[in-house]
C-alpha cells in the first residue's frame, strides 16, 4: 500500500504521525511511504532520518495522494480538497464536535478511521490512551502556570508552603485523563478532589492513591459545591465518539474566585464546561467571569517529542494491519472496526450521527458484517 505522512498544519502542532522507526517497519512490510518534507522537524526528527528509514520525501499534495494517509490531528478546511472516495484516512477525528469536517468527509466519500473510537472488549481506548496520559499530566502543569498572577491567575502556588494551604484542584472525570491530572496534582502537593459517576472507579482511585485524594460522586449538587471551592478545575469527561456533557454550567463558573483557572481537556469533544471554547497554543486562554479558561484542543502538541513516540507506539500495529489487509483488517478486528466513522458517504459511528441528527449505520452494517 502507498502510505502518506503529511505535515500537521494545526497551529503550533509539532507532532508527526509516524517516527522513522515506524516508517522502516512499514517499508519492510512492502509498503511505499511518502513523507512530506520537513514533517518531522517539530518533533526533532529530520528528513535524513526518514530517508534512511526508506521513506520518499514529497510535497503535501503527493503525501495526500496516497492510498492511506496517517495523521495526528483532523484535516483542516484547507486540506478538505485532498479528501476523496478512494482514500483511507487514519487519524484523530473527533467528529461529534466538528460538523464541517463531518460533511466534508461524507461529501468526498472518504473512509475515516478515528483513533479515538477504536475500542477493546474491556471498553478501553488504546489509541486515545497515550495522548490522554500526556494531556492529563499537562492539564495540572498548565493549570499551575496560569494560577500565577503574572499569567492572570489568583497568585496561588499549587502546593502551598508550610503555614500556607495548597490550592484546591477539582478533577471532573476519573478516566485516563483525570487519573493522570490527579497524579500530578497530588505529586505537587495540592488538595485534590476527583469526581466520577462510577462508584467502582472511585473505589479504585481511593485504593491507588491511598487516601491522598478526595473521591466524590459526580452529581449536580456535588459539582456545584466543589466548583465554588476550586482554584483549578480540570475537565476530563469522555463519552467515546460523542459530545462531552456540559457538567459545569455558566452560573457555576460565576461562583468561582476571581483568577481561578479552568483547563478543559474535553474541549476537542465540545468540552464539559459550558463556557469553554477551543483555543490554540499561540493564544491559549481567555477570561469569563474573572475565571481564566484554557481550551487548547491539541495540548500534547506542546510536548511533541514525548507525544509522537507515545502515540506511534500504539498506532503502528493498527496501521500495519490496515496496510496489509485494507478494509478486511476492520472486518477481522471488531475493535478496529469501531474506529470507522465515515465510509462511502455514510456516517458509521452512531454517536456522531446522533450529535447532528443525521442518518447513520453501525460499522458492522457498513462493512457488511450485520
Amino acid at each position: 500500500m502507498i502510505i502518506g505522512i503529511p505535515k500537521e498544519i494545526k497551529t503550533l502542532e509539532n507532532r508527526i504521525s509516524m517516527t522513522p522507526g515506524a516508517v522502516e517497519a512499514l517499508v519492510r512490510q512492502g509498503n511505499t511511504v511518502l513523507v512530506e518534507t520537513g514533517a518531522g522537524l517539530g518533533s526533532g526528527l529530520t528528513d535524513e532520518e526518514y530517508t534512511a528509514a526508506g521513506a520518499q520525501l514529497v510535497s503535501a499534495e503527493k503525501a495526500w495522494g496516497a492510498e492511506m494517509v496517517i495523521k495526528v490531528k483532523e484535516p483542516l478546511p484547507s486540506e478538505f480538497k485532498y479528501l476523496r472516495e478512494d482514500l483511507i484516512l487514519f487519524t484523530y477525528l473527533h467528529l461529534a464536535a466538528a460538523e464541517p469536517l463531518t460533511h466534508a468527509l461524507l461529501e468526498s466519500g472518504c473512509t475515516g478511521i478515528a483513533y479515538e473510537t477504536v475500542q477493546l472488549p474491556d471498553r478501553s481506548l488504546p489509541l486515545l490512551m497515550p495522548m490522554s496520559e500526556v494531556a492529563g499530566r499537562m492539564a495540572t502543569q498548565v493549570g499551575a502556570h496560569y494560577l500565577e498572577k503574572t499569567q492572570g491567575g489568583r497568585g496561588v502556588l499549587l502546593g502551598g508552603v508550610p503555614g500556607v494551604p495548597p490550592a484546591f484542584v477539582l478533577v471532573i472525570g476519573g478516566g485516563i485523563v483525570g487519573t493522570n491530572a490527579a497524579r500530578i496534582a497530588v505529586g505537587m502537593g495540592a488538595r485534590c478532589m476527583i469526581m466520577d459517576v462510577s462508584h467502582k472507579r472511585l473505589q479504585y482511585l481511593d485504593d491507588v492513591f491511598q487516601g491522598r485524594l478526595i473521591t466524590m460522586a459526580s452529581t449536580e449538587p456535588n459539582i456545584r459545591a466543589a466548583v465554588q471551592r476550586a482554584d483549578l478545575i480540570v475537565g476530563s469527561v469522555l463519552v467515546p465518539g460523542a459530545k462531552a456533557p456540559k457538567l459545569v454550567t455558566r452560573d457555576m463558573i460565576s461562583t468561582m474566585k476571581e483568577g481561578s483557572v479552568v483547563v478543559d481537556v474535553a474541549v476537542d469533544q465540545g468540552g464539559c464546561v459550558e463556557t469553554i471554547k477551543a483555543t490554540t497554543h499561540d493564544n491559549p486562554t481567555y477570561v469569563v467571569d474573572g475565571v481564566v479558561h484554557y481550551g487548547v484542543a491539541n495540548m500534547p502538541g506542546a510536548v511533541p517529542r514525548t507525544s509522537t513516540f507515545a502515540l506511534v507506539n500504539q498506532t503502528l500495529p493498527y496501521a500495519m494491519r490496515i496496510a496489509a489487509k485494507g478494509m478486511d483488517a476492520l472486518r477481522e478486528d471488531p475493535s478496529l472496526a469501531l474506529g470507522l466513522n465515515t465510509y462511502k458517504g455514510r456516517i458509521t459511528y452512531p454517536a456522531v450521527g446522533e450529535a447532528f441528527g443525521m442518518d447513520f449505520q453501525t460499522p458492522g452494517q457498513a462493512l457488511g458484517l450485520e
